[in-house]
């Protein structure tokens, strides 16, 4: 299920799973994303040693192009040539943003644009193809033939999970969309003069409806009549037998407490969180990675010690998986479960904790226990989080969690 709810300063969007908030999303007017945002900017520097070069987009800080994001590669097998030899400071570039700005770090960019729609994403300028693999194989054989037979020249095409079961009409509606705002930002671009926004990504209600609302979501409920208007045109432009799954919200309490969401978002900020039968886990974030500490707490078991420390862990790493994404949470992550001797029961763990995370949209790598027991991964770091969303550092410690003592 997903819940779009509009307030005077924005808008936020919750997704659930067995009525759980799995996913959050806010957007503010004062600090809206940037990302997918396509500009023509300006080559303020290029640093050889680090081979990456800033960019001047117009934003208040300055975005960062790394070579492999340049598409200088050239054939397979050809040597890539230096940065310094493709980006002279001062030179024009197009560039989209992969990622907003975060803390002392300015945007991340590409010079590889593509552009999002319902049931593609358009590549232009390459030939590559490719087809979700979230899709069932003779789904994904089927979309990658119509992809193939209706490839434009010169141009890439991606299919995404939003396809399945849209026809070929469709998905060909999808695409003339797709190359018409290619020629928009086209004929922008050479007329603009750097550093200027030439696309700008739509509303966060109209870009969560076209990422996430498929046929996997039973129903997405609206409580303001004007987002549900916008959103209902959009639907039924592009895949319009989900029309019946989006609803104008007419309950009596505000939507976020009808299905208790405002109580899950306050204990996705809480340091700690309880596991059913009485464990808990412990989340640290430090400059480096995010710390997850899994333990048994009040739970006690029945039989021995394995099984209980089994049985926790199994319930913690559905929970880490679940806060993982309603926190966002990205970059390095080490999860120091409880010790296991059983060698089958780690190897069930790994297992386990990587089928929970197929259900995460954003990618992750996950390692094998560690001889100390822990869990290392990584999962692509695409927005601050909800933490950061919903707090301010301290001004007494600055975010260090201590104050300190005066020693004079």
């Amino acid at each position: 299920m997903m819940l779009v709810h509009a307030e005077p300063g924005g808008t936020q969007i919750a997704v659930l799973e067995e009525n759980k908030s799995v996913e959050f999303y806010v957007a503010r007017e004062e600090d809206r994303s940037i990302a997918g945002n396509v500009y023509v900017g300006r080559v303020q520097n290029v640093l050889p040693g680090m081979e990456a070069s800033f960019v001047d987009i117009g934003e208040s800080r300055n975005g960062v192009l790394y070579a492999g994001e340049v598409g200088i590669a050239g054939d397979e097998g050809d040597e890539v040539p230096r940065i310094e030899t493709v980006l002279k400071s001062g030179q024009s570039i197009l560039v989209q943003v992969t990622k907003d700005p975060m803390r002392a770090k300015g945007a991340r960019l590409t010079a590889l644009v593509s552009l999002a729609g319902r049931h593609l994403v358009l590549v232009p300028r390459a030939e590559s193809l490719g087809v979700s693999r979230r899709l069932p194989d003779g789904e994904r054989q089927r979309l990658r033939d119509i992809a193939q037979e209706i490839r434009p020249q010169g141009h890439g095409l991606i299919v995404r999970t939003a396809a399945e079961g849209a026809g070929r009409d469709d998905i060909e509606r999808d695409l003339e969309r797709l190359l018409e705002l290619w020629g928009e930002i086209e004929a922008k671009a050479a007329k603009a003069k750097a550093p200027a926004l030439v696309y700008e990504e739509p509303e966060l209600e109209l870009r969560v409806i076209r990422d996430l609302f498929n046929r996997e979501i039973a129903k997405c409920i609206v409580d303001d009549a004007v987002i549900e208007s916008t959103l209902r045109d959009y639907v039924r432009q592009t895949t319009p037998d989900l029309d019946h799954r989006l609803e104008l919200y007419e309950g009596d309490l505000p939507i976020f407490e009808e299905f208790r969401i405002l109580e899950q978002i306050k204990k996705s900020l809480d340091r700690k969180v309880w596991l059913p039968s009485g464990g808990h886990l412990v989340f640290d974030r430090t400059e480096a990675m995010t710390v997850v500490d899994v333990n048994t707490g009040k739970f006690v078991g029945k039989t021995n010690l394995e099984e209980t420390v089994f049985r926790n862990n199994k319930e913690a790493l559905i929970e880490v998986a679940r806060q993982l994404r309603l926190r966002d949470i990205g970059g390095i992550i080490v999860i120091d479960f409880i010790d296991m001797e059983d060698s089958s029961n780690r190897d069930e763990v790994i297992k386990l904790f990587r089928r929970e995370l197929d259900r995460d949209r954003t990618r992750t790598q996950v390692f094998d226990i560690t001889p100390l027991g822990l869990v290392q991964m990584t999962r692509k770091n695409v927005s601050a989080g909800i933490v950061e969303t919903f707090s301010d550092a301290c001004p007494t410690c600055e975010g260090r969690g201590i104050v300190a003592h005066d020693i004079d």
